[in-house]
């Protein structure tokens, strides 16, 4: 396995730097002038040179990068123009309340998704199948954002059964003191029951809109790579040797099914990044890509670097933990590595 690992991260370097250069020169492209934009519209040309001098956009492209690099090599992300707070520590304490919600949608999908393929997969043609069905295909139309007003506007506006979708927490309470970031597990933590109650209605909403959107494809693939093993001649001779069906379809035909799984949750987590930018927009979620498309609208170059850096890590991460659960699951992957 050791192998493996090292294999998989000496790939990621030259993938990390792709980023970095992509995101660099990307938002050197986006149309507006971060200079003008903090000078003001009532600033002259002369004021607005020298706050693009000041801020070092006046040298060549070429220097701005290297700086830029050097800045990343020493862990400095830059500062954010708009709050003038570093960028790493902006994202530092905003990435839990992301990472939180994520999880939490991802959680929630494989709870309902899984089950659900593997009942519609061993029931062909029932009512689950097309449960399955059903389900699968309006989480596919449905647009997240789309999902997330709908919600908010049944059971908030409507209904009155969820609060009002501004924050992690009520503001009535306070937050809990930091011990993991995670708002559900530090008020656990701190034995606040009410807080606690507080934080997990808040998450109830914007969770179930990122499940509705993952539910789908993981669903789908459970069921698909479900009933290709259970046409499988190893099934079938499981079967006739007499083993229960509980047997078969937990021991033998689940657990070859689920390499195509893990890989669909690998692609359905990169969704959801992209996904979680629009949920926190419409949930009010203080989170790092409420955080990006503040700092996009607002051409501030730092903040969104470090959002598609961050984003790039993770997602090194995350194929790095589903190559070793290959392993786990399948030895023979263990054996090439």
């Amino acid at each position: 396995m050791l192998p493996l690992i090292g294999k998989r991260l000496m790939f990621a370097i030259p993938s990390l730097i792709g980023v970095v250069i992509v995101t660099f020169l990307l938002t050197r492209a986006l149309p507006g002038d971060p200079a003008a934009y903090f000078a003001g519209p009532a600033a002259t040309k002369e004021a607005v040179e020298q706050i693009r001098k000041k801020l070092g956009f006046d040298k060549p492209l070429v220097e701005q990068f290297f700086r830029y690099a050097n800045d990343l090599a020493h862990g400095d992300f830059g500062t954010s123009l708009t709050t003038g707070q570093p960028v790493a520590t902006e994202i530092r304490n905003r990435l839990p309340a992301s990472a939180e919600l994520t999880l939490l949608g991802l959680i929630v999908s494989i709870a309902i998704a899984i089950p659900l393929g593997v009942l519609a997969a061993t029931r062909p043609g029932s009512w689950i199948d097309h449960l399955c069905r059903v389900t699968t295909t309006a989480g596919v139309s449905l647009p997240v954002f789309f999902t997330g007003l709908v919600l908010a506007y049944v059971f908030y506006f409507q209904l009155g059964w969820s609060p009002a979708p501004l924050g992690r927490l009520d503001v009535f309470y306070s937050a809990p003191p930091t011990v993991t970031g995670f708002h559900l597990i530090d008020t656990l933590l701190a034995r606040d029951l009410e807080a606690f109650r507080s934080a997990l209605s808040q998450l109830i909403l914007p969770a179930a809109t990122l499940a509705i959107f993952s539910l789908a494809p993981i669903a789908r693939m459970t069921r698909a790579s479900m009933l290709a093993v259970l046409a499988s001649e190893f099934v079938r001779t499981a079967r006739a040797s007499g083993l229960s069906p509980a047997t078969v379809i937990v021991t033998y035909a689940f657990r070859n099914a689920m390499l195509p799984v893990i890989t669909t949750l690998s692609m359905v987590f990169s969704f959801l990044l992209g996904a979680n930018v629009l949920v926190e927009k419409v949930f009010a979620w203080p989170g790092i890509g409420s955080y990006a498309v503040e700092a996009l609208i607002a051409s501030d170059f730092a903040p969104v670097q470090g959002f598609v850096l961050t984003m790039a890590v993770m997602y090194v991460l995350l194929n790095l933990v589903i190559d070793i659960l290959y392993g786990v699951i399948d030895p023979r992957v263990r054996l090439e590595g």
